[in-house]
């Protein structure tokens, strides 16, 4: 080494070593990145060759994960817990199916509200109708009001004229369908009186039987009625207050469409009969919306 000034200058020289195998791993990443990019291209190529009702079923998923969760929730969700669900992850179908219903749902909705907003008559009657698509399918709940007597006189079966009306056009909104129908009646928990020959079990009964008779006269065929039940004050709407006016009501409840597991077999699949077994399925909710 050369001396300046009398001191030694050291230079250290420090050898970096060669990447290994195939120049390192920094390749890895870039491979990976791209192998994935190619399973999202095939992927995005093999849903556009997909039919409608598919696409849909998926879209539905990934704009609202939650929420399609939530919908499809109580043993009916693809993407739920429990061995309903494990039973519809084998079947497809029964997914495409919940997801033409749940639109079909949703526009039948906005109709009935639509039509209820029509009624000068509701309007003046302080009625109040809450219609939505539930985990059970399309619920529609005449709710009273903080009156409390809007739909039938207290401990009464008797309807009130906004009980009638509303029943009637309802019945209309919903008489050209085929889908089956289930109504129930649901009661407060104050006390009926003292003669227990007579309680709220059967007041809730009674009350379900009566929109029975006025959906039947507005059109809706006897054969879809599939149950009328009377829970008294064991399903209230307000939990927190039993004796809260609102869990005074009548419900009327279209179920979402069992599928048979046979019809989302591999072999259904396969044999190209999903669009017939979906149209089979949902075309009994389909006439009018």
């Amino acid at each position: 080494m050369a001396a300046r000034g009398g001191k030694k200058i050291v230079i250290v020289k420090k050898k970096v070593a060669g990447g290994g195998g195939h120049h390192g791993g920094s390749w890895k990443v870039a491979y990976a990145d791209f192998v994935t990019a190619m399973m999202a291209f095939f992927m995005v190529m093999w849903i556009l060759g997909m039919d409608d009702k598919t696409k849909q079923a998926i879209e539905g998923y990934f704009a609202n994960p939650v929420g399609y969760k939530k919908g499809y929730g109580a043993g009916s969700s693809p993407l739920g817990t429990g061995s309903a669900v494990n039973a519809l992850q084998r079947s497809p179908m029964r997914m495409i199916v919940r997801s033409t219903e749940q639109r079909t749902f949703e526009q039948m909705r906005q109709a009935i509200l639509d039509k209820l907003a029509t009624s000068d008559s509701l309007k003046r009657l302080n009625a109040q109708v809450d219609v939505q698509v539930t985990q059970e399918g399309l619920r529609i709940e005449l709710v009273e009001s903080e009156r409390g007597d809007v739909y039938f006189p207290i401990g009464s079966s008797q309807m009130n004229s906004a009980t009638v009306l509303t029943l009637q056009l309802i019945g209309q909104e919903l008489s050209p369908i085929a889908q089956s129908l289930i109504i129930e009646g649901h009661t407060d928990a104050a006390p009926f009186g003292r003669d227990a020959s007579y309680t709220n079990w059967e007041l809730s009964a009674d009350r379900a039987n009566a929109a029975r008779r006025v959906l039947q006269a507005a059109g809706i065929d006897p054969k879809r009625i599939s149950e009328v039940r009377g829970y008294a004050d064991t399903k209230p709407r307000v939990i927190n207050d039993p004796k809260a006016p609102a869990n005074r009501r009548i419900s009327v409840l279209i179920p979402f469409t069992v599928v048979p597991e046979s019809a989302g077999s591999a072999e259904a699949l396969a044999n190209g009969k999903r669009d017939s077994i979906v149209n089979s399925i949902v075309e009994p909710i389909k006439k009018t919306y």
